[in-house]
């Protein structure tokens, strides 16, 4: 859905509305705060968005008529993070939406009392968000995307449909504790697959470049992408390099197969936006965040791009085809 559609979601509302008109709302008009991780033209980011927004209209939330939404793309910026972090606790919303883990420590930063409900985030409880998934304790809860544990299936199944594949150049946000996560699941499988992994910084896209292209002069190699806000943000990118350099990649998300990728698998990525609809809508009602316990995926799809396969000249086993859930011929 393009962003002229989605405004028409709003009901004819900007996305972005001046700090003068904020002045005169009714005292049974909500206001909710979204700071998003993407571009604003990003597809994907709208289709999250979207979710979200469809999902309180469900619950009975209507722009302009019981609700103000307030929202903040930040790209995957850490400096925007924090300038559109204050920017929507000065909106003193009654609730803000955060994209995903990038996003959440500004938001912690700039308020410990206006609710957040996070809509993906791989370890909450690691990073300090909360204080368990059970109880969170604070001002913040929401919605896993990865636990750590299963990073070690994106190379399984790039050594099953790649088996030549001897080296992996894992693509992380080093700056992001979840990277780390992530990264030292994938580190410690390697071994027992009889591959060398070595992490490769996704935050500066040019020296990401850089490193990929060095990495592909070798033989035998193959891609790893994390799930992180750089990969989201640079995923075009990344899927070019992939396909200048015929390396076998497996990413985490189906957007990824759909830009051009190879191989994905992961949570659903639109989903969490619905479902942090119901959580933003408990704590309007008067609910506490610290009391709502903070969920994981419920769905994860394995999703395959045949017309890359043949481009690298792969062909995928069988097992694994029964396995997806969506091929992309």
């Amino acid at each position: 859905m393009r962003r002229r559609q989605f405004i028409t979601l709003l009901g004819g509302a900007a996305a972005v509305w001046p700090l003068a008109a904020r002045a005169q709302q009714s005292s049974s008009m909500r206001r909710i705060g979204v700071l998003m991780n993407t571009a604003a033209d990003d597809a994907e980011g709208q289709a999250r968005l979207i979710a979200f927004v469809q999902g309180l209209q469900q619950l009975g939330w209507t722009n302009s008529q019981n609700m103000r939404i307030e929202i903040r793309w930040g790209a995957g910026d850490v400096d925007l993070f924090r300038r559109y972090a204050g920017e929507l606790v000065a909106f003193e919303p009654d609730v803000i939406l955060a994209a995903s883990g990038s996003a959440i420590p500004a938001l912690l930063a700039a308020t410990h009392t206006i609710p957040i409900v996070f809509a993906q985030t791989a370890d909450p409880v690691g990073a300090g968000f909360v204080a368990s998934l059970a109880r969170p304790g604070g001002n913040a809860t929401g919605f896993t995307q990865i636990e750590y544990s299963m990073s070690g299936k994106w190379l399984e199944l790039l050594k099953q449909i790649a088996p030549g594949t001897k080296r992996a150049a894992v693509i992380r946000d080093a700056s992001d504790p979840s990277g780390m996560g992530q990264w030292g699941a994938i580190h410690a499988l390697a071994p027992s697959l009889g591959v060398e992994v070595s992490p490769v910084n996704a935050r500066d896209a040019d020296d990401m470049e850089r490193a990929v292209t060095a990495f592909a002069q070798s033989l035998n190699g193959g891609l790893v992408v994390t799930a992180a806000a750089p990969t989201l943000v640079h995923r075009e990118r990344i899927i070019s390099l992939a396909t200048r350099h015929s390396l076998p990649a497996i990413y985490p998300f189906r957007y990824h197969v759909a830009s051009g990728g190879l191989i994905s698998y992961g949570p659903d990525t639109i989903d969490p936006y619905r479902r942090a609809a119901s959580y933003v809508d408990r704590v309007l009602k008067g609910e506490k965040p610290g009391d709502l316990p903070v969920q994981a995926p419920t769905k994860y799809e394995l999703v395959i791009n045949l017309k890359a396969a043949k481009a690298l000249g792969l062909e995928i086993p069988s097992s694994v085809l029964a396995r997806a859930d969506e091929v992309i011929e």
